[in-house]
């Protein structure tokens, strides 16, 4: 505890990260502001939480569960029906088509060579891809509370416009891209001026401010039953460290690669030819190196089985696809995370330019030679850790339907045990904390650099 005390002082002291984690914190505040401003032509006095109204209105798990996952990934604004109801899903989504798009484009891949210029053309491309996004599901949206959550002819005093009329539309369409916009552009304000990853801070933050709503309901369900529910939700605070602490382990998880650098005069074949002579160094390959995307492209397409139903109603196999919590849902998330795990490793590490960029800097894998045979290697051994890597990723995303009804009893404190929403927030809690000690380290070093010459200058 005395050393935690010691970091906090010496991170308060360094008035640089100072100054980027107040920021960091003023821009977040006035995101969850944002996220509180609703659609002025929607009145929610009228029903309140559109995903609770929703529920109460007979809503299938389904509907409930994913729309609710939805929901915290806006920190609520979702169910709000607010400006920022969108948030920065859109610009992730926008993001996720251009790294595939680069895949099959040349000038993409052309601009991913580039460095920093090629970098700030992706940027804008994917700025004005988002706007694209937006445009689609905005619509979308305002059906949703149209014909699902709130229906005009059951709830007219919830429209201060009709929703049949071209200025409940327009104006929420504009309201909705703009909002989404501006969310984009506070996530790059944080990484330019403040501390972490700016997008992946504003998820964190709207998942971590449903936490405490869900814990309470958790609690006010437990201790209600009377008996051990006091002790049942210790159990549960208990077992969600431990989940924690592995998925802190998955994030971390890396093989390292050995390889050698050979010197100049080795390549020549002078007379230190050993090649344990040369710079050691390691190639980390992550265990999990596609982090959460394969649940979110999971995700996504597990909406397809719930339209299963309308080909045969009356069958209670096609039915469990409507549950979030049923078997025949997880079963098939599960190998759809595997599947996809495969995929993004493969696209996103390359191999072949690994091998090409070792061989041109005079580097190499112990044992295997240069060029093809290397890049066989390193493809080997990804395919290798990422199977159980997949398959304990698959296990964190059903991890929430194995505790609920048997240790967690209301559904959105169950989210928290496992899938997207835990995976999300260690791992940007732990790349903050690193670009943290990262400051404080190179503070510490420039500390001693300049004690350094003080001390030389005085001879």
């Amino acid at each position: 505890m005395k050393g935690f005390i010691q970091t906090l002082k010496n991170i308060w002291s360094l008035k640089e990260l100072r100054d980027k984690i107040l920021f960091t914190l003023g821009i977040i505040l006035v995101y969850r502001f944002a996220s509180y401003i609703s659609l002025p032509a929607i009145n929610l006095a009228e029903v309140g939480d559109l995903l609770e109204h929703y529920k109460n209105q007979g809503g299938n798990k389904q509907g409930a569960g994913l729309l609710g996952l939805l929901s915290s990934f806006t920190g609520g604004a979702f169910s709000h029906a607010s400006i920022m109801a969108l948030g920065i899903m859109p610009y992730i989504s926008a993001s996720i088509i251009v790294q595939l798009m680069g895949m099959a484009i040349p000038y993409l891949q052309k601009l991913q060579k580039d460095g920093e210029s090629g970098r700030n053309t992706l940027n804008q491309i994917t700025r004005w891809l988002t706007i694209g996004v937006c445009l689609v599901q905005a619509p979308s949206y305002l059906s949703s509370i149209r014909y699902v959550f709130l229906p005009y002819q059951q709830f007219q005093s919830a429209y201060a416009i009709n929703p049949d009329h071209i200025m409940f539309w327009l104006p929420s369409i504009i309201l909705l891209i703009a909002g989404s916009v501006f969310a984009m552009w506070l996530g790059e304000k944080i990484t330019d001026k403040g501390i972490g990853n700016g997008i992946s801070i504003l998820i964190m933050v709207g998942i971590l401010s449903r936490l405490p709503e869900a814990f309470l309901q958790e609690y006010a369900t437990q201790t209600g039953k009377g008996g051990f529910g006091t002790i049942m939700i210790l159990v549960e605070v208990l077992f969600w460290l431990l989940v924690v602490l592995l998925a802190i382990v998955l994030s971390v998880a890396v093989r390292k690669i050995p390889i050698q650098y050979v010197s100049r005069a080795q390549a020549r074949g002078g007379a230190t030819r050993n090649l344990m002579e040369g710079a050691r160094q390691w190639i980390p390959l992550k265990v999990n190196a596609a982090g959460v995307m394969p649940i979110i492209f999971a995700q996504a397409l597990m909406f397809v089985p719930g339209l299963l139903t309308n080909v045969d109603e009356s069958s209670t196999f096609l039915a469990g696809f409507k549950n979030v919590f049923s078997w025949q849902y997880n079963v098939l998330f599960a190998i759809l995370i595997i599947v996809f795990s495969f995929f993004y490793t493969a696209i996103t590490i390359p191999v072949n330019q690994m091998a090409d960029d070792l061989k041109r800097n005079g580097g190499l894998i112990p044992k295997v030679r240069p060029g093809k045979d290397t890049a066989d290697y390193l493809d080997d051994i990804l395919s290798k850790i990422t199977l159980p890597g997949a398959i304990f990723l698959s296990i964190f995303a059903i991890l929430p339907a194995i505790v609920h009804g048997t240790i967690v009893q209301t559904d959105g404190f169950a989210l928290f045990f496992g899938g997207t929403s835990l995976l999300i927030m260690v791992g940007v809690i732990l790349d903050t904390v690193q670009q943290i000690n990262t400051y404080l380290l190179n503070h510490h070093y420039d500390g001693l650099m300049q004690s350094k010459l003080s001390r030389t200058s005085n001879f």
